[in-house]
């Protein structure tokens, strides 16, 4: 929660004030959503950072919680502020899941500010324009991508697939060799499950851009049977970890992860260096987490600044790629040369930034969300 404790309070500073050396006892406060470590990492790496290069400015990070809760608690404090009257706001810079974001945007609480920063140019892939189907071109930055993809050992596995087909007939000719967790024992299983909707169903720019239409769903029956018999070929895994554990342990020789959570593991040597990555087309989902600024921040420039410093090409290499094996917010080829070749390599040599601009695809909707788990209870599970 925010309280008069952990959040400053800020005077209102024009804008012309914004020049170098101006910033004496300036406080600019970001909120932050997302796990302990996000916080940290705002907290101990980027506001030092940001410290460094406005003297006088001190960046107070608060967090809000992980999970859409964190940054539903942002919503709300913004949307009392807005109703309140106040002219300025006490969130400079918040970094809020996707779905969040959208309805930030909705809610006319953002300032459009993008196209203000020199990295803005530097996106390139659909989260930074849909939000689950609201438009936020111009409103966010992703701060990081993260993103599902097909582990395959390649001890066993030559010549792994490139496409859902492809996998429809490897498992074929290898039955029980791959495994998922289906759509409850965790997210990589149900991103596989929309990967196969957007495969067989209907396409991810509909599912995840578009208005919702319920009569969509009529068209997936066939798609769902499919899946229903691929299901007999194919192992059950307990869960994300669990895909892994059994990959590790050689129960299983392919199935769908958490890429930030594979290149964690095999850092740790929890998996042998022969698994690798996959992303097939037409496409599996991940999720960004947003960098935003709201409409009546105290300190907007300073708050441009902050997340310019933040989706640097630097920044993104050293920490957003080196600190956490996530995918960076900008496109992956300005980040390249600030990296040094093992790094790159073994994040992108297996999955390329084309690869991600291809076929790294955004979650449908809540409405057609919910009707493709619905979907497949009612026609895979049963």
């Amino acid at each position: 929660m925010f309280t008069k404790t952990n959040i400053a309070v800020i005077a209102a500073v024009g804008l012309t004030q914004f020049s170098t050396f101006a910033y004496a006892d300036t406080t600019l406060n970001v909120a932050s959503a997302g796990s302990q470590n996000m916080v940290d990492y705002v907290k101990t790496y980027l506001a030092p950072k940001f410290e460094a290069t406005h003297p006088g400015v001190k960046v107070n990070v608060v967090g809000t919680g992980p999970g859409d809760a964190g940054s539903h608690k942002i919503m709300e404090k913004l949307s009392a502020q807005n109703d309140s009257g106040m002219d300025k706001w006490d969130i400079d810079v918040a970094v809020v899941h996707q779905k969040i974001g959208g309805e930030l945007v909705e809610d006319g609480l953002l300032a459009k500010y993008r196209s203000d920063i020199n990295t803005g140019k530097m996106v390139s892939r659909d989260s930074a324009k849909n939000a689950l189907g609201i438009d936020v071109d111009g409103y966010v930055m992703p701060m990081f991508h993260t993103q599902t993809a097909i582990a395959y050992n390649s001890d066993f596995v030559t010549n792994p697939p490139t496409s859902y087909d492809e996998l429809v007939k490897w498992t074929q000719k290898h039955p029980k060799s791959f495994g998922y967790n289906g759509i409850k024992n965790g997210m990589s299983g149900v991103s596989f499950v929309t990967g196969w909707i957007y495969a067989y169903g209907t396409d991810a720019h509909t599912l995840s851009a578009m208005p919702y239409d319920k009569s969509v769903e009529s068209s997936w029956d066939k798609a769902f049977a499919e899946l229903k018999e691929f299901n007999k070929n194919i192992t059950f895994t307990p869960g994300n970890a669990g895909t892994l554990d059994m990959l590790n342990r050689g129960e299983i020789f392919m199935g769908p992860v958490w890429v930030d959570m594979f290149y964690s593991w095999k850092e740790q040597g929890k998996i042998p260096p022969s698994l690798k990555l996959s992303l097939i087309a037409p496409g599996m989902p991940g999720q960004p987490m947003y960098y935003v600024t709201p409409t009546k921040a105290a300190h907007p420039q300073l708050a441009r600044e902050f997340i310019e410093l933040a989706t640097s090409p630097e920044i993104q290499a050293n920490g957003i790629v080196k600190q956490f094996n996530w995918y960076p917010g900008i496109d992956a080829n300005y980040v390249e040369a600030k990296l040094d070749k093992a790094t790159w390599e073994k994040l992108f040599a297996e999955i390329t930034p084309n690869d991600l601009s291809k076929y790294g695809k955004s979650f449908p909707i809540g409405p057609y969300f919910d009707d493709i788990k619905e979907g497949y209870e009612r026609n895979v599970s049963n």
